[in-house]
């Protein structure tokens, strides 16, 4: 299934000790840039959590923040035990002179502390079940978002498809339009019969489209089946292709209202463009 480069998700889980939020956000991005911000106690899983985050995300700016929120009698205890401790130093720079109430002013205004480096199982179970809950919700709305994209891009290469039905109809009058051209040019002037038949053979070779009518419709049709295997890359290559090919329509057209319907599958194709640097 087609997935967005773009996603948001969020988990949350809780122990005894903590309450642990983990959010997941990304954008595009031609590989996979990975940001992890989390507490300095966290450190010796970053590695584990890189690779997982990287099977999982695949390609994409991704930010992903893990929060800890200390819940409990941690939290109380170390507020209380980290007050005491600022009060006793404060006071031993200070001296007798500073009363208790202002040296817990002062002890209030520093920096809170920072939590403690032992993390228990409990914790640690917290939070992969919360990283698990990001990562499904993330996921998720991956998922939506490449639905929306699917939509989008399906009628774009109707559009094209379109406009590739019109051409066959087109061509007989541009042919017909050829050789009204080519014999009001040689009114009045004496010519080879044979010589004639040999030039407008060589123009209409010259302008035929055929192959690149082929080509444009087996790259359409390929371009519906990869983005059933949702491969944003895969789908770059193959919009390319159906450049190539309009453009060449468009060049050999030689003919006004074929141009026009040139231009309306540019239009399209670049959209297709654009919306295809979103897919994963």
């Amino acid at each position: 299934m087609m997935r967005s480069m773009t996603g948001f998700g969020k988990g949350t889980a809780e122990c005894a000790a903590a309450r642990i939020n983990i959010e997941i956000r990304s954008l595009n991005s031609k590989g996979l840039d990975l940001s992890l911000r989390y507490p300095s106690a966290y450190r010796e899983r970053e590695m584990g959590w890189r690779k997982k985050l990287g099977e999982s995300c695949v390609r994409g700016k991704v930010e992903v923040n893990i929060h800890r929120e200390a819940l409990g009698h941690e939290a109380q205890g170390i507020q209380a035990e980290w007050l005491e401790k600022a009060m006793k130093s404060l006071q031993e720079i200070a001296g007798e002179a500073v009363s208790r109430g202002d040296l817990l002013a002062m002890a209030l205004r520093l920096p809170a502390p920072s939590v403690s480096e032992e993390i228990h199982a409990e914790e640690w179970a917290a939070i992969e079940d919360a990283m698990e809950a990001a990562l499904h919700d993330f996921d998720h709305f991956r998922l939506r978002e490449g639905e929306a994209l699917s939509l989008d891009l399906k009628a774009n290469i109707e559009a094209i498809q379109q406009g590739l039905d019109q051409v066959p109809a087109m061509e007989e009058e541009r042919v017909s339009q050829l050789k009204v051209r080519l014999q009001r040019g040689l009114e009045g002037i004496e010519h080879d019969s044979s010589r004639y038949e040999q030039e407008l053979i060589y123009y209409l070779e010259k302008l035929d489209v055929n192959e690149e009518k082929v080509r444009l419709q087996a790259h359409l049709s390929h371009f519906l089946e990869a983005m059933r295997e949702g491969q944003g890359r895969k789908l770059g290559f193959i919009s390319q292709e159906i450049g190539r090919e309009v453009n060449t329509l468009g060049s050999k057209s030689n003919h006004a209202p074929m141009q026009r319907v040139v231009v309306q599958m540019k239009e399209e194709l670049e959209k297709i463009k654009e919306q295809s640097l979103n897919v994963l």
